[in-house]
């Protein structure tokens, strides 16, 4: 057997193989020799038909079968002989199997790459400055004030206004289009809100209860259907009821419908303490993937397709869970699967480059975690809850795979740390990292 290996880029080789037509017969008259034992031909009782019958019928299935065992008894000896340990499985193109002939074939395998950790001390990265904003309570108070509003019924010669909801019902037609038509009765439009196309819920202010009208809008470059995209759409609306929002008084007793609050003073107290906690997260978050974007451009590296093509599943499904529990779908975003691939790949491979390269900074510092780092990680996980912190050591404890998972995971969480105390950090604006 003739092996001879290429090295296509850091992590891709390809093994070309040559088997010797010596053992190639030996192969095909074995397979014949196994089909002749079992095969059922019309005429001739199990086992007793003629090879040279058996060969005419079954050359198809011998392929399949010898070029099957060829590969298990080849391939993998040749990974092995030449120490070459595939990251998925390998991609096989082969010549036609003949009798007589030699057997070529070629095997494309990624491979892990080599990483020679570097320049990881100093990495120059900034950092948010994090600024207190009375406004943001304000603006979330005045979100909370939004949810609680009542809707009350406007005065009988109200016109329609940003802000109010009002039911109406409509039919909708595009010229050539006929399976964009659609009818709704009793839908509710929150106008202002810009969830529907835009143009419809402009061509609704003005509009009074009772009142009928018909427009044409622009079909938007996203349109679900990409072909009616650019067409226009032409609406017909009868406006049956308009409410406004009623909003509650920011006082004591708003702030007691929340449970735990007194005042409004308390609740505003709460808000600034959790603001400032969920800020800072934030921003040391941010820090977090910028001292490892920077650890990738100081240390290039390849990636297989393979392990960048698994990560992107990973991403995928979580999106798709996370659309879900909002009742929410990749459509509905503007996105399909095909689509977010292309999208997020790079994105993909950076998170595949940074952990492969925490990895091994993880071995080059002999980062290590100890039971106290793994009693905090559980206490963390219970967010304070003694109950559940013994139900969570009891799971890893018992689950080999699940605490080896949250052993690396802490690790990584290590040698980050480490990046930033060894890192040049520059303290910097919001309003200047958005500018950027």
């Amino acid at each position: 057997m003739q092996v001879n290996v290429e090295e296509l880029s850091p992590v891709q080789k390809k093994i070309n193989i040559e088997i010797p037509a010596e053992r190639v017969n030996e192969e095909i008259e074995k397979a014949y020799s196994v089909i002749q034992k079992k095969a059922k031909i019309q005429g001739f009782r199990p086992g007793k038909a003629p090879m040279n019958l058996i060969k005419r019928t079954y050359s198809d299935a011998m392929r399949d079968d010898v070029m099957r065992r060829l590969y298990e008894q080849t391939l993998y000896k040749a990974l092995n002989d030449h120490k070459i340990e595939p990251v998925d499985s390998p991609t096989i193109e082969s010549d036609i199997l003949e009798q007589g002939v030699p057997f070529k074939y070629s095997a494309l395998v990624e491979v892990m790459p080599q990483i020679l950790l570097q320049d990881y001390s100093g990495l120059k990265v900034v950092k948010e400055k994090y600024v207190s904003k009375p406004e943001s309570i304000d603006d979330e108070l005045a979100r909370m004030q939004e949810n609680m509003a009542q809707l009350i019924p406007a005065d009988a010669d109200c016109s329609i206004e940003n802000g109010q909801s009002v039911t109406v019902d409509y039919s909708f037609s595009v010229d050539g289009f006929p399976e964009e038509n659609s009818v709704a009765e009793d839908a509710v439009v929150e106008v202002g809100a810009n969830r529907l196309i835009p143009g419809f819920e402009e061509q609704l202010v003005g509009m009074k209860a009772g009142e009928t009208k018909e427009f044409s809008v622009d079909l938007p470059e996203g349109y679900r259907n990409s072909e009616a995209a650019g067409k226009q759409g032409l609406f017909k609306v009868t406006v049956k009821e308009i409410k406004r929002k009623e909003l509650p008084e920011l006082d004591d007793e708003f702030a007691q419908q929340f449970g735990e609050y007194d005042t409004i003073v308390e609740l505003r107290a709460k808000m600034v303490e959790y603001h400032e906690k969920h800020e800072t997260e934030r921003i040391e978050t941010e820090l977090k993937e910028r001292v490892v974007k920077a650890l990738i451009e100081n240390n290039p590296l390849d990636v297989p397709e393979s392990m960048v093509k698994r990560q992107l599943d990973y991403m995928l499904d979580n999106l798709k869970n996370r659309l879900k529990s909002q009742q929410m779908s990749l459509d509905m975003m503007g996105l399909d699967e095909a689509g977010f691939r292309i999208r997020f790949h790079d994105d993909a491979a950076d998170k595949v480059r940074g952990g492969l390269l925490l990895v091994a900074l993880v071995e080059k510092e002999n980062i290590a975690v100890s039971d106290e780092d793994l009693n905090e990680r559980y206490e963390k996980i219970a967010s304070d809850n003694p109950d559940m912190l013994n139900r969570i050591k009891e799971y890893y404890t018992a689950n080999q795979n699940a605490k080896n998972s949250i052993i690396s995971e802490i690790k990584e969480d290590k040698a980050i740390s480490l990046l930033i105390a060894k890192a040049v950090i520059t303290e910097v604006d919001g309003a200047e990292l958005k500018a950027a």
